[in-house]
């Protein structure tokens, strides 16, 4: 018996639910109140699973309220869900035609509930998303003071400057805190930076922005991350691999981290000028580098959690 599956177009102040493609449909405030009203649609017509996009963020509460309601829920990525309607030829979008097709996509990818993130995890990835926004800003005052000599805006910026710098340390204590408090996680910190030219800072991002690290194979894991070469071959034509989507704040700490890595340690240092002996273009370089690094960390992390079973 096929799963029935509950579609959810999800906007800021509203979520459009539809029972599979076709079937019942309603519009409910993005509430608590109306996400209760929600729960107790699905319920009404026995929906296994509620499938809903990622929107930015908007997409969180309902997730969390659906789970506490016990209902099993998953976010799909928005782009895999409109390239299927346009497969399908649904060109048109409106809120209640696009909750249809979420159910229909869920349907025939074989969707399965996702589990929540608990609050550790959760806490964890604000403050190291925090951090990152701040780093932004505190790089981007920098810059701009370059080309101020004016004394009243140098003195604004310097302020500025002082005040991202502080809260920067505050959060960066916080998440050294939290990675302590964690068996698996202070574990994974010590395998992570035995590797030398890995730091405090990229743990935690791995830690936040790649949870499943460790879980996977060497391959699924750098398709996560948007590390693998995505083929592009038909009959005789062997066409160029490019990397595509993944995670892209997870691939930008490696990118970054692997050109430290490669001073240190003696294969990436051979991986690095074997690949530019032959010719590679720098950016292949820079995704082979990355890729072995991720690899590398992966293998400790499996064995991480070996050690530590009731965390595998």
């Amino acid at each position: 018996m096929a799963q029935i599956i509950c579609g959810v177009d999800v906007s800021a102040e509203a979520l459009d639910a539809s029972i599979g493609q076709t079937g019942p449909h309603e519009r409910f405030a993005r509430t608590p109140k109306g996400i209760a009203a929600l729960a107790g649609f699905c319920k009404a017509h026995t929906a296994e699973l509620v499938v809903m996009e990622a929107t930015g963020g908007y997409e969180k509460l309902p997730f969390a309220l659906l789970w506490a309601q016990g209902l099993g829920c998953a976010v799909v990525n928005p782009r895999a869900v409109r390239d299927f309607a346009k497969a399908m030829g649904f060109l048109e979008k409106t809120d209640r035609l696009d909750a249809g097709v979420i159910a229909w996509f869920a349907a025939v990818k074989g969707i399965v509930a996702q589990e929540p993130q608990s609050q550790t995890q959760q806490r964890l990835a604000a403050l190291v998303t925090r951090l990152r926004q701040l780093t932004q800003c505190k790089t981007a005052q920098a810059n701009q003071r370059r080309l101020v000599s004016q004394p009243e805006a140098l003195a604004s910026i310097d302020e500025i400057i002082a005040l991202l710098a502080r809260q920067i340390r505050q959060f960066e204590a916080s998440i050294a805190d939290l990675l302590g408090s964690d068996p698996l996680w202070r574990e994974l910190d010590q395998a992570f930076r035995s590797i030398k030219g890995v730091a405090d800072r990229t743990v935690a991002r791995l830690m936040a922005d790649l949870p499943e690290i460790g879980t996977l194979s060497n391959k699924a894991v750098a398709k996560l991350a948007g590390l693998a070469p995505i083929a592009a071959d038909s009959g005789g034509r062997n066409g160029r691999r490019p990397i595509r989507g993944g995670r892209a704040h997870v691939r930008s700490i490696l990118f970054t981290v692997a050109e430290i890595v490669r001073r240190y340690v003696p294969d990436f240092a051979d991986l690095h000028r074997r690949l530019l002996k032959a010719g590679k273009p720098k950016k292949v370089v820079r995704v082979a580098l990355a890729r072995k690094l991720l690899v590398r960390l992966n293998a400790k992390a499996r064995d991480v959690r070996k050690n530590l079973p009731c965390h595998a």
